[in-house]
């Protein structure tokens, strides 16, 4: 696959300043490149996936499809691919540094462990137009979370981790003020694709009735902020509904985040992620996610049939929030119109769109020095892999404070 690149990168003169976090598929650095940036004047997110990982084709198909999406990414709210390089033990990509951390880190760090609707409105409307423009190049990106969005220099937000989007292709000579319940449009046959053993065993876990249970993937970290894991299982077959869009029938996403058309494993679109900014707001008001259950089974039953439930009258962020988080996708805001819905909303009345990129006073300003970082010394990529390898050493051991991030980043 030819990804087209305007720089690329020398791992040798790359120097590592920290890890900023590991994920299910590579390690992601904080660097700086030594011959050009001596005094890391300009460091930048740098994740490195070794290819002896690679013995998992799904883990390949996503690095690769990862760098895809990224390279044609130009947006404020989106990040860039800087440089891209590849040898025979690594699979490496770079995009810009965002020191503020991501959402989940700053809303931790409110007095109340939750944002004002004043916050909420900034950040919630730079994501709609970030999903907004992912959509508009077909891709649906499925992992949105407060992990997932990481707070610029500047303040403002970015989305990160395309690993779980996919591409959709939008249906031609649909109307889209059509009534998905009462015109006689459908979408081509399913493929006949039997279902898999482990979809029978995933049905048999989330159907009422049944004991099987599989525990919460939910984990502290060692700064006391929760942090919910991935939910990756093998594809389901779709059933026959009607739908503007093309459909993907994978069950990906964050099992709190993930939509009822995902969990019932009837094929899903664009609108997956209109339900998952919903869940994300309402974690931003309330400090959970509406449907959180004590283990997957309940999180899933609660997606399926319970209702948020709101503290105080009923508000124009709360209605933003109920009409987002609408359980038949046909019926939720954002499907008809996609992002223009979400935009004409009470909630965001006043604002201006065109504008959001020159606030220059957003909620939160982080501060960037990596200067003490940077004296701690470091070594390269290389060399960092291959001493994890090696047998402890008494001429070098990382300490876990050393080596990780105090700020959780799962993903650059």
């Amino acid at each position: 696959m030819d990804i087209p690149l305007s720089s690329s990168l020398t791992l040798n003169n790359l120097r590592v300043i920290k890890v900023l976090g590991k994920g299910a598929m590579g390690t992601v650095f904080l660097v700086h490149d030594m011959f050009h940036d001596p005094s890391a004047l300009s460091p930048f997110a740098l994740k490195a996936v070794e290819k002896s990982n690679f013995s998992s084709n799904a883990i390949h198909r996503r690095a690769r499809w990862e760098t895809t999406v990224l390279s044609r990414l130009q947006h404020p709210f989106l990040p860039t691919l800087l440089g891209f390089t590849e040898n025979s033990d690594f699979l490496c990509y770079a995009v810009p540094y965002c020191p503020g951390g991501d959402l989940n880190v700053l809303r931790y760090s409110q007095s109340d462990h939750v944002f004002s609707p004043t916050a909420i409105r900034f950040y919630l409307a730079e994501i709609v137009l970030a999903l907004e423009y992912l959509h508009s190049l077909g891709i649906a990106y499925r992992d949105l979370k407060p992990e997932n969005v990481l707070v610029q220099q500047s303040g403002h937000v970015t989305l990160t981790d395309f690993d779980l989007s996919t591409s959709l292709t939008p249906k031609k000579n649909l109307e889209f003020y059509s009534d998905p319940e009462n015109d006689n449009l459908q979408p081509p046959p399913p493929p006949t694709q039997p279902q898999t053993f482990k979809f029978r065993q995933f049905a048999k876990f989330i159907l009422p009735n049944k004991t099987k249970c599989i525990s919460n993937t939910a984990t502290i970290t060692r700064n006391g902020l929760r942090k919910v894991k991935s939910a990756r299982v093998s594809p389901v077959s779709r059933r026959n509904r009607s739908s503007f869009y093309e459909r993907s029938n994978s069950f990906v996403g964050t099992e709190e985040y993930v939509a009822p058309e995902i969990v019932r494993g009837e094929g899903h679109e664009f609108s997956v992620d209109w339900w998952a900014l919903g869940i994300l707001c309402y974690e931003m008001l309330y400090g959970t996610t509406p449907f959180k259950g004590k283990n997957r089974k309940e999180t899933f039953r609660r997606i399926l049939m319970a209702e948020p439930e709101f503290i105080g009258k009923k508000n124009d962020l709360s209605d933003l929030i109920k009409k987002l988080l609408e359980k038949d996708p046909t019926r939720r805001l954002g499907y008809r119109r996609g992002a223009s819905e979400i935009k004409e909303h009470e909630f965001f009345q006043g604002m201006r769109w065109d504008l959001l990129t020159e606030v220059v006073r957003p909620p939160f300003l982080p501060l960037r020095d990596v200067t003490e970082e940077v004296k701690k010394g470091g070594i390269n990529i290389t060399e960092y892999f291959q001493k994890l390898k090696a047998p402890p050493s008494p001429l070098w051991s990382p300490s876990h404070d050393e080596w990780t991030n105090n700020i959780s980043l799962t993903e650059f």
